[in-house]
């Protein structure tokens, strides 16, 4: 009896024995529960596995239509106006653009001038002098119909750069002009201008009443070299604009 007992405590369960508990409560054997591993994960292919790219919804340059943003910008443009009319050509393109309801796309009207100075019986006069008679410039939002208003002003022949597209003046250009007329009031030019080889009379200093040709104009300092007959000889003579006239 004892060799009985002795040979059942020693007796182990066999591990490649299915558990009764499991096939009678699950249904499952023993060799069907255990770790997946990556050799169970279904394969999945590569296409599954990429993500469909998402739709566009950036706005594309070229489906949009042009804009031009130089309508909406005040550019400045020349008139050519009758000559000496220039002033009622202002006036009334002031009047037209309030009239016609586009003030507010017209700028500045500028008829540029310049301060030039003269010798009258000794005495330096100075006064303003147009710097381009027959023009004036205007600072408008330009389009068709603000071309034509302009166009059909009283005294106002057209654009300068033709056609119905002018030419704005550039940066350069209109900071040139500006230039021009503020310094000119802190010195005055000469009103009268001279060339080469010019007969000149002197009206001022010591050689007053002299006359002779101009050899060389200097219009930084505006100043001239006048060839001068003295005592038989011809002597250069440095002389300001001012102090010659034309013969």
């Amino acid at each position: 009896m004892a060799d009985e007992i002795e040979d059942e405590e020693l007796e182990q369960p066999d591990a490649s024995d299915p558990d009764p508990l499991l096939e009678e409560d699950h249904g499952v054997s023993s060799d069907e529960i255990r770790p997946e591993t990556a050799d169970d994960i279904p394969a999945v292919e590569d296409e599954e596995l990429a993500a469909e790219p998402l739709p566009d919804t950036s706005l594309d340059s070229k489906t949009l239509p042009a804009q031009d943003d130089s309508a909406y910008i005040k550019h400045w443009y020349i008139i050519h106006a009758y000559s000496g009319f220039e002033n009622k050509v202002a006036e009334s393109l002031r009047t037209r653009s309030q009239a016609f309801g586009f003030a507010d796309r017209v700028g500045q009207i500028l008829i540029p001038t310049e301060e030039v100075v003269e010798l009258r019986n000794g005495k330096k006069v100075t006064s303003k002098r147009l710097l381009y008679p027959g023009y004036v410039l205007v600072e408008m939002e330009m389009d068709d119909e603000l071309w034509h208003a302009v166009k059909s002003t009283p005294r106002v022949t057209g654009f300068v750069g033709g056609g119905t597209k002018p030419v704005p003046l550039t940066a350069d250009e209109v900071n040139s002009v500006l230039y021009r007329q503020a310094s000119s009031a802190d010195r005055p030019r000469p009103k009268m201008t001279f060339e080469k080889s010019e007969t000149v009379k002197i009206v001022d200093g010591p050689f007053t009443n002299f006359s002779g040709k101009v050899d060389d104009v200097n219009t930084e300092r505006n100043t001239l070299r006048v060839m001068v007959t003295i005592f038989g000889r011809s002597t250069p003579v440095e002389l300001d604009f001012l102090q010659v006239e034309k013969i």
